[in-house]
């Protein structure tokens, strides 16, 4: 429960308000005042019921057990081990059994664990869930694990309630400042270690060591943590070698995991290694002997016609399957299920053959089960509802979310048993029976017509805000105090929406944006100064701004909301962080429309505000990073300040570190982190940065496959950086990529999508640029059609415009040259002009288009003979010059550029003092940046030499001669050094 919603309530007690509070399955529980003095260990320590393995595996899944007479040696295997007294200090207390999804791990724990217990072995343990809420979470592992060792050994409970008493926070039900490791010492291993030290007898020791479970551990969300716990759990072990404790862990081979358990220390056992046909067969038998037996229509069959299945198809059935019990079990649930409406396959028969034919891995089942329903009405909603949910809800709240019937859904689910745990009861959340389901459902190369597109976030997002401001109506006191009145479909939409929002942000067309805004302003009206609905109100706004309208209004409206949200959260709200953020976001939004400065100082400083406030492990903390990493990349594009850089690449390095996969926001940090690389590659020129950057970018999209609404983003950056390599290196093959990448951006942007100039601009500057390397006029010819459309596309005052009309201008111009067309020079300046009109004086691209209209103007000089051109190029260069101060890692083409005007000049005007400037420029180049070593030394060394003799032409100065002899000496020695390094190659 988000206890922000009651935010401003003082001194309340929740008193007999009946909740479904989502721990691994959706349960009721009632929830009385009791005195502190008066509770129980047990309430205390709130445990989840439903994560050991006595859960009701029926309501809270994996319903998983072992069949009898299958999996007897892995399972007497690991028996043996745990019975085994501790008396070297060399044998492992922890084992791993790792294996592939469905190969019958979870079966394998429960059966530990039940035989432990049959056998007097008193066990704790741990049945991981993915998205079932705090199953999935490391956070309660601690407290739900001492709560059932001080049920089993009674003498460890008041050392747990003396370290409860010392630090509070333990008992936090989120990361509560505490890190897991100092939970577990404090809470399950120091009691128990503690009670072992008193030399008393301890009945649950008498049978063999203590034995802890923990199965799934791949599933727990918090990989960082998971590191953690093991890395202290070995710890542990190494300072108490002889201590009668086991610790049992099952999980898939997941690289965060294998890393810390693949030691000395633990014993390991792969599954593949037990996986046998003759399990698979031993499962079927059973299963078939008890399916024929209750159904007619198979034992009418096996009258008339002897045994079914016959053993070839048995046969084929095992060597099909595998090996994974999860296959299995659908497999058998396809064939003996109801019928689909309108199929001719009637009958268990008839579905047998369907069912040799089906891929052999999960997919094909997920097809053909999901078939039997697709015809029926709300289809796709649901099941798109059920893959996309943050947490499970029951039929009757995902039909209240839909604003559906509850038979609906159940109409739609009966059919779906196989792959999806359908409840007998509304008080228990639909489950999918594996979390394989989910994968196959985002995927849309896997799932085809049954893929939960992320569009379908934006509907969430709606019913969320419906059903939200629907409770607020009935009760507009909601957010302020509790309610025992909000169904589970109130309450998730209470604390979920906004999650919507941000999945589907891309995906909302401008209708449903406004729609959002109208519940918005409708829910405000309700509760004026309720913080969340102000910030909620606040996203919308800026989200329709971005992606639709780009309007400075919203933008403004969105920082004026953004301030009143701020203002009622002063320090020490624990929600002040997150409304820093999303003020520094909006004005970093205002920031990129008018580059206004003092927006993004004020940015960054709110920024290190909210870093501050979230301190390591705080679960935001890699938000903040990113977003002061972003922000401080941007004051480098525009100060060129190295140490915002430098600062920039360390923020999004500790993002990614916080990020690792499988986190949904990776590709971000992945993205983030490649641009900042990319960017001190062009600064320093070192290849390590641009290799390393993109790895990075071809990471983030693999994680984004399409259609992902960033996959096209993270196209257009990886294809960006692949023609950045290709300018470096001149590798063809990387120009080609580029062009196909951003080729794939633009399918992905059809009209009337906002970034499709974008996408257009990237394709005209590839094409642009293969044409200068293969002189193809195809290429050119694309390439100023992509540009005209993508300059259409952005009218004033869209602030990218000037990149279109500098890049249409380059193409432009480069066509003259190919044709002597004199027109498309004209046009090539005038595009330049505009482009340079549209950059103010600071602004970080400014000395580019200063450049850019220089070179077009000096083609047009060498056309006409226009002294007024020349002039003028040499003013523009000029000022480039004066806006890249020495080492601006621009400043020497400028230089170069502007030495060669000069010359040029001096040639037509024999204006002294244009020779005696271009002498000065040359001796900046040679001393700062082409220096001994430098590929470009001797060109500018005789260079320079050139000039020098020029002026002692014209004014006889003896000591230019010196110089100049010098000069020719060393460009002399360095042609000679160079051939000789040739020669011996």
């Amino acid at each position: 429960m988000n206890m922000e919603f009651f935010q401003g309530s003082q001194n309340f007690q929740i008193q007999n308000l009946t909740a479904y509070q989502v721990e691994g399955g959706l349960h009721q529980h009632t929830l009385t005042s009791i005195n502190a003095e008066q509770r129980s260990l047990f309430e205390i320590l709130r445990p989840i019921n439903d994560a050991s393995h006595t859960r009701d595996r029926k309501r809270s899944p994996p319903d998983s057990a072992c069949f009898p007479g299958t999996r007897l040696q892995v399972v007497r295997n690991v028996n043996t081990w745990a019975r085994s007294d501790i008396t070297t200090d060399s044998e492992p207390h922890m084992r791993w059994l790792h294996g592939y999804v469905g190969s019958g791990k979870s079966s394998i724990s429960q059966e530990v664990c039940d035989t432990s217990e049959r056998e007097d072995r008193p066990v704790i343990s741990f049945f991981f869930f993915r998205n079932a809420g705090d199953r999935s979470k490391i956070w309660r592992l601690a407290t739900t694990l001492a709560s059932q060792m001080a049920a089993v050994i009674p003498q460890t409970e008041p050392f747990i309630r003396e370290a409860v008493q010392a630090n509070a926070a333990l008992l936090a039900p989120d990361e509560g400042g505490v890190s897991i490791r100092a939970r577990m010492q404090r809470l399950v291993y120091a009691p128990f270690k503690a009670v072992v030290q008193m030399k008393k007898r301890v009945r649950a020791l008498t049978q063999g060591p203590f034995l802890m479970v923990l199965d799934g551990l791949d599933e727990c969300d918090n990989k960082d943590e998971v590191q953690e716990l093991i890395d202290g759990m070995l710890a542990f072990f190494n300072e108490n070698p002889l201590i009668p404790l086991l610790v049992f862990i099952t999980s898939r081979v997941e690289e965060h995991i294998h890393s810390r358990l693949n030691v000395p220390a633990v014993r390991l056992d792969n599954l593949v290694d037990h996986c046998s046909d003759d399990d698979i067969a031993t499962f079927l038998h059973i299963l078939f002997e008890d399916g024929c037996r209750r159904n007619s229509v198979v034992r009418a069959y096996v009258q008339q016609h002897g045994e079914w299945p016959i053993q070839n198809d048995r046969r084929k059935l095992v060597e099909h399957i595998g090996g994974s019990f999860i296959f299995a079990s659908a497999v058998f649930k396809f064939i003996m299920g109801k019928n689909t409406e309108g199929s001719y396959l009637t009958t268990p028969m008839d579905r047998l053959p369907l069912a040799l034919k089906m891929n052999p891995g999960l997919d094909g089942l997920y097809t053909e089960t999901l078939s039997r329903s697709k015809h029926l009405p709300y289809f796709p909603d649901i099941i798109s509802t059920i893959a996309l949910l943050e947490e499970p809800l029951p039929t009757s709240g995902i039909a209240e979310l839909l604003g559906i019937h509850t038979y609906e859904v159940v109409n739609v689910l009966v059919n779906l048993q196989t792959i999806i745990q359908v409840p007998g009861t509304d008080s228990i959340p639909v489950t999918l029976c594996h979390t394989s389901l989910r994968d196959f459902l985002t995927t849309q190369g896997r799932s085809r017509s049954f893929f939960a597109h992320p569009s379908h976030h934006v509907h969430l997002f709606l019913r969320c805000l419906e059903c939200k401001f629907r409770l607020l109506r009935q009760d507009p006191e909601l957010l302020v105090r509790p309610s025992d009145l909000v169904s589970p479909a109130g309450y998730y939409a209470l604390k979920n929406s906004h999650r919507h929002l941000y999945q589907g942000r891309s995906c909302f067309k401008l209708s449903e944006f406004d729609l959002a805004i109208q519940l918005c302003r409708e829910g405000l009206a309700l509760q004026p100064g309720a913080p969340t609905l102000i910030e909620e109100l606040a996203k919308v706004v800026r989200w329709r701004g971005i992606n639709v309208t780009r309007s400075l209004t919203d933008q403004e409206e969105v920082i004026s909301l953004s301030r009143t949200a701020l203002e009622l959260r002063p320090p020490p709200h624990p929600s002040r962080s997150s409304s820093l953020n999303d003020l520094g976001n909006a004005l970093v939004d205002r920031y990129r429309y008018t580059a206004t400065m003092a927006n993004l100082e004020e940015a960054i400083s709110l920024y290190r505000e909210a870093l501050e406030l979230r301190p390591s492990p705080h679960p935001d903390r890699s938000n903040s990073l990113n977003s002061l990493g972003a922000a401080l990349m941007h004051r480098y594009l525009c100060t060129r300040t190295m140490t915002d850089l430098e600062e920039s690449i360390f923020m999004h390095r500790e993002a990614l570190q916080l990020r690792s996969f499988p986190h949904p926001e990776r590709p971000q940090s992945l993205n983030g982190l490649g641009n900042a690389l990319l960017t001190r590659h062009w600064r320093t020129g070192t290849m390590g940065d641009l290799e390393e950057g993109i790895s990075m970018h071809r990471e983030a999209l693999e994680l984004r496959p399409s259609p992902h609404p960033d996959r096209p983003q993270l196209l257009s950056n990886l294809g960006n950086a692949l023609q950045g390599r290709h300018r470096h290196t001149g590798v063809l093959d990387d120009l080609e990529e580029s062009i196909s990448m951003h080729r794939e951006a633009l399918e992905l942007r059809p009209l009337p999508h906002m970034d499709r100039p974008q996408s257009l601009n990237n394709l005209g500057k590839a094409l642009f640029s293969r044409h200068w390397c293969t002189g193809v006029m195809s290429d050119l010819g694309e390439s100023i059609t992509m540009l005209r459309e993508a300059l259409k596309l952005r009218p004033l005052p869209y602030p990218d415009r000037h990149q279109i009309l500098t890049n249409l201008g380059s193409s432009l111009v480069g066509r003259h040259l190919r044709t002597g067309a004199r027109y498309d020079l004209e046009e090539g300046i005038s595009m330049h002009r505009e482009a340079l009109q549209l950059l103010p004086l600071l602004h970080p691209e400014r000395p580019n288009s200063l450049n850019n209209l220089g070179n077009a103007l000096l083609n047009r000089y060498r056309c006409t003979g226009t002294m007024d051109d020349l002039e003028e190029v040499i003013s523009l260069l000029r000022e480039a010059l004066d806006l890249q101060p020495s080492p601006h890692p621009s400043r020497s083409a400028t230089l170069k550029n502007l030495i060669i005007c000069l010359q040029t000049s001096y040639t037509a005007t024999r204006t002294l003092s244009h020779i005696q400037e271009a002498i000065v420029h040359c001796g900046e180049l040679l001393t700062t940046y082409c220096p001994v070593g430098h590929q470009d030394r001797v060109e500018w060394l005789l260079k320079s030499a050139s000039l020098l003799q020029r002026r002692l032409d014209a004014t006889g100065k003896e000591e230019d001669l010196a110089n100049i002899t010098m000069l020719k000496e060393e460009a002399s020695r360095l042609s000679a050094s160079s051939t000789e390094s040739r020669s011996s190659m």
